[in-house]
């Protein structure tokens, strides 16, 4: 899903805020529940406001990197500024011309799909920003897990942040997780959109889950979780390092 420019909520409100246009993001689920997020300015965030566990996860890339929905290109920019090969992906025109004016030299207009050999081989790929979820569903992940495998190089690692959505009390998020149960999906196979001003992206589906949920789609792709970093503040955040087994 590459988003045209009525539908690149996620990029005009980077450019905004990058601009000096204090912005917002906006998510809206399919069973009607709309919420702020941390949006632009956590997209634009120096090292220094990160998340510790963010710190310490990024700390263990290595060797060339591909950074899976790169957005304002916040953590790419971290690793080139390190010495790292960096190529940054994104399906949002406005996010990665952000990303190219902050100084990130390699930038590619592609979803998770589109991802192949061409781009060469790389040693960590970067999920971070709750982009596990970008896998969608339980069997594209898995499918796409092997498919990485094409592109990576053996011992590679893959930093993925999630959300353990199981971990809420809120009766409108267990409504939701239990309706999508009954439907036949994983609990956290959210459905949603971003809006901001007049702009909304298409409906897409966003998988957040549980480290027992993210070690069984994992197992037997090719790959295997090795240790989590979890996050420190109130939100059940954490960070997977996920290696390739062979």
């Amino acid at each position: 899903m590459r988003l045209d420019e009525n539908q690149d909520a996620f990029g005009m409100a980077v450019w905004d805020q990058y601009h000096g246009r204090p912005a917002f993001e906006i998510l809206e689920r399919s069973d009607g529940s709309v919420r702020p997020t941390d949006g632009p300015t956590e997209y634009l965030a120096e090292f220094a406001k990160w998340q510790e566990h963010e710190k310490k996860a990024i700390r263990l890339a290595r060797g060339r990197v591909l950074d899976i929905g790169c957005n304002a290109g916040r953590h790419a920019l971290y690793l080139q500024e390190q010495g790292h090969d960096v190529v940054g992906v994104d399906t949002s025109p406005l996010a990665l011309e952000t990303a190219r004016l902050r100084g990130l030299r390699q930038t590619r207009l592609l979803s998770i799909t589109e991802l192949t050999s061409a781009l060469g081989q790389f040693d960590t790929i970067l999920m971070l920003g709750n982009n596990f979820g970008l896998f969608e569903n339980r069997t594209r992940a898995r499918w796409l897990l092997r498919r990485f495998r094409g592109f990576t190089s053996p011992g590679a690692g893959i930093i993925a942040e999630s959300l353990d959505i199981h971990r809420t009390a809120d009766p409108d998020d267990l409504a939701y997780l239990a309706s999508n149960r009954q439907k036949g999906r994983m609990s956290g196979q959210m459905r949603a959109r971003c809006r901001y001003k007049t702009l909304a992206t298409p409906w897409f589906d966003y998988l957040m889950v549980s480290k027992h949920e993210m070690e069984e789609i994992v197992s037997g792709t090719g790959w295997s979780v090795r240790r989590y970093f979890d996050s420190d503040r109130p939100r059940p955040n954490y960070i997977a390092i996920i290696e390739r087994t062979s």
